[in-house]
């Protein structure tokens, strides 16, 4: 890399740092430490929490994948769309996990369920989220070496060094830095400020691929295609065989399932400063990505581009050359894999100018960063919050807990280097992320969206289906990831006919079930990481429903949970809207999710989601008809479709990514100064640790709402004797 690509990734990250250094001073709290003190406004949370879910190992999984499938199965992701922008609109789960008050998931399965349950999903969640974070280090040096071209050792003090793991090492601890001196706080901040410069690096970036590349040249590439690999024909997609339609499809129903379940970023889902503004920034998100998601495209179809146009062979046969000398000079990297994976940096570094080159630097270390400290915060606290701290008869004073979340998150940081050092990948990234997410993602849609909207959900329907949906996942984690070396090995030479018998079987499912090709291979399992995710998720909501129908003794309470009607704090209500004060919805409110606490720019906001959403899919029904119904008279043709995503997926998202760039540059900027303000005059809550007792958030113990109910006045008592000589 030149001088200038290094200044333009260093100096702004120098920047960031400074800008959250000064934060520090606010965290004066446990909930300041866990949910930035929930005093966020609509922008910061859409913002951060947009730097912080994107990351650098998801730039390089969604490449993976782009690489290999190109256009065709984006187009299927807009299935979708109506529903979750219905979801967005109405605030669907965000809005009433935000009135729980829960600064954890498994908190509010304590208050909606059982404490035992709740060390159960914590303990779960951890393990899950803990070994899927475990990765992120490894992408994330590997892409530094290879796309800044660092040498495979260093030399400190006359030692060698390998510079995989000195990588790792620094940028691990500077997140944990970052974690441990501000909690949500200065994660939030740092990842605001950061998603600001990204906007303007995206751009950057984006407009470079587009002058570097001719659209006819990227057409010609992945038009050479054979059948069946199509990456503009979403109709011609049958061979695929890990990205395809049925990938798609899983993936959308889990976005709707486990919409909340996924905890790697659970500081921002309770940091607004009232559901409403929870909402607004769900909102909000549906136009955040801009140019980062069409940044991520071009990457791909450039590198692809690059390395198949007979125009760049010359470049092509470059790249394959360095691949080919470090992957034999890295041990560690040892798989085809890990070929595949890093052949898109390397592409992107022969291919991008002086300048570009440190601007996507800049914006890779940006999302390094930003992920890195916001999953060690999530995982760090979740295993104080939800194990250690349920199991504690009394409770921690504010200094012992704040100390203990530190310990813990520094525990997963050094985990994830040595994880990250040893273990040997063999599947797609996104693949990896299916297989260890869905040990806790299996069972969990089913109990936080039947805990939050069904009174007759129970702690044993709960059971069954976490229980369920983990067993399911633990199991093809084992199969996927001993396939290869143990499994096939096995049963080919100790098993022969359950082998011949299983190939069969597989394949004869394969040819009835549409969309999933089984095909028995030494190499690597026939049932995707995607495909086990399915049925975990199928299973669970089938015994969460089943069990909770066979054990409901009565309807759970869940205004008091919520806190609506009675239960209802006095300095809320001005917040919150009337129908949760006892009036009616009206069709507005459930089409738009409008209320009495939407402003003019509020209502403007909605519906222009609303209608740009509906038009884009519109125009998707009309290209499904065309090339379905009416395709006698107007089917697409492979250089229809090539017209079709150039004009949908590349011209209007210029246009929307320029807007929202600007739009969201000065909101998250103005939302920062307030978020300032507030925190200084913010009132704390020593009670507000994290504890329930009696299905009620130790917090709410000590507002009036609360009198007349025998049961929790018994609990006031409890919560007294105890924190009189520990808290207070």
């Amino acid at each position: 890399m030149h001088w200038i690509d290094w200044a333009i990734c260093i100096v702004p990250l120098l920047v960031v740092g400074f800008i959250g250094l000064r934060v520090n001073k606010y965290v004066k709290g446990v909930s300041d430490f866990l949910v930035g003190g929930r005093v966020a406004g609509r922008y910061v949370v859409a913002v951060a929490s947009g730097e912080a879910g994107l990351g650098l190992i998801t730039v390089v999984a969604l490449c993976e994948m782009y690489y290999k499938s190109g256009f065709a199965i984006g187009f299927w992701g807009m299935l979708n769309k109506p529903i979750i922008i219905l979801i967005a609109l109405t605030g669907f789960a965000v809005y009433r996990y935000r009135e729980t008050r829960a600064m954890t998931m498994a908190q509010y399965f304590e208050v909606r369920y059982s404490k035992r349950f709740r060390i159960f999903a914590g303990i779960l969640a951890w393990i899950s989220g803990v070994i899927n974070y475990a990765l992120f280090p490894a992408v994330g040096g590997r892409f530094l070496i290879y796309f800044c071209e660092l040498p495979e050792t260093i030399s400190i003090l006359g030692l060698q060094f390998p510079t995989f793991g000195l990588v790792m090492a620094c940028f691990l601890s500077l997140a944990v830095t970052i974690v441990l001196i501000g909690g949500q706080i200065m994660t939030m901040v740092t990842d605001c400020v950061a998603g600001i410069f990204s906007y303007v690096l995206y751009a950057a970036i984006t407009i470079t691929i587009l002058m570097y590349f001719s659209w006819d040249q990227m057409q010609d590439a992945m038009l050479a295609r054979p059948p069946g690999e199509s990456m503009f024909d979403p109709f011609d997609t049958g061979k695929l065989k890990e990205f395809n339609v049925f990938y798609v499809i899983v993936g959308l129903m889990g976005s709707i399932y486990n919409m909340l379940s996924w905890q790697g970023g659970q500081g921002y889902k309770a940091a607004a400063a009232s559901p409403h503004e929870q909402k607004m920034g769900n909102v909000l998100s549906t136009w955040r990505t801009g140019f980062s998601v069409l940044m991520v495209i071009l990457l791909a179809v450039a590198a692809f581009t690059y390395m198949n146009h007979p125009d760049f062979a010359t470049g092509a046969e470059a790249v394959q050359q360095e691949l080919h000398q470090k992957i034999n000079l890295a041990t560690e990297a040892s798989t085809s894999q890990i070929r595949e994976q890093m052949l898109v940096p390397v592409a992107l570094r022969h291919i991008l100018p002086v300048g570009i080159v440190g601007a996507f630097c800049a914006v890779m270390v940006f999302l390094l960063i930003s992920t890195d400290t916001t999953y060690l915060h999530s995982w760090g606290t979740i295993f104080v919050q939800d194990v250690v701290l349920p199991l504690r008869k009394k409770p921690f004073t504010p200094k012992q807990q704040m100390w203990l979340l530190r310990l813990s998150i520094a525990g997963v940081a050094f985990f994830a280097f040595f994880w990250s050092l040893y273990f040997n990948q063999v599947t797609y990234i996104l693949m990896f992320f299916a297989l260890t997410g869905s040990v806790y993602l299996g069972g969990a849609g089913a109990v936080i969206l039947g805990g939050l909207y069904w009174k007759r959900g129970t702690s044993a329907g709960a059971w069954a289906a976490m229980v369920s949906g983990s067993s399911l996942a633990v199991l093809g984690f084992i199969l996927t990831q001993s396939w290869a070396g143990y499994i096939y090995p096995f049963l080919s030479t100790e098993m022969p006919g359950v082998l011949t018998s299983l190939t069969a079987t597989l394949e004869s499912f394969g040819s009835i079930l549409p969309f999933v090709e089984w095909e028995v291979t030494p190499d690597k399992c026939p049932i995707s990481g995607q495909e086990i995710y399915f049925t975990t998720m199928c299973s669970a909501v089938f015994l969460y429903i089943t069990v909770s129908l066979l054990t409901s003794k009565k309807p759970f309470n869940l205004d008091r949970m919520l806190h609506r009607g009675k239960y209802m704090r006095e300095e809320d209500r001005k917040a919150r809207p009337e129908y949760e004060r006892g009036g009616k919805k009206n069709w507005k409110t459930i089409l738009f999710g409008f209320d009495d606490q939407f402003t003019r720019g509020d209502k403007i906001l909605s519906v222009s989601v609303f209608v740009y959403s509906i038009v884009l899919f519109a125009v998707w029904i009309f290209a499904v008809l065309c090339n379905t119904l009416l395709v006698k008279y107007f089917a697409f043709g492979p250089v229809g479709w090539a017209n079709y995503f150039w004009y949908t997926n590349i011209g209007l998202t210029l246009v929307i990514g320029t807007v929202t760039s600007i739009w969201f540059s000065i909101g998250g900027a103005w939302d920062l100064r307030r978020l300032f303000q507030r925190l200084a005059t913010l009132k704390r809550n020593v009670n507000d640790d994290g504890r329930v007792l009696g299905h009620i958030n130790a917090e709410d113990l000590a507002f009036k709402e609360v009198e007349g109910d025998e049961d929790v006045e018994e609990l006031v008592a409890i919560d007294s004797d105890q924190s009189e000589s520990t808290r207070l």
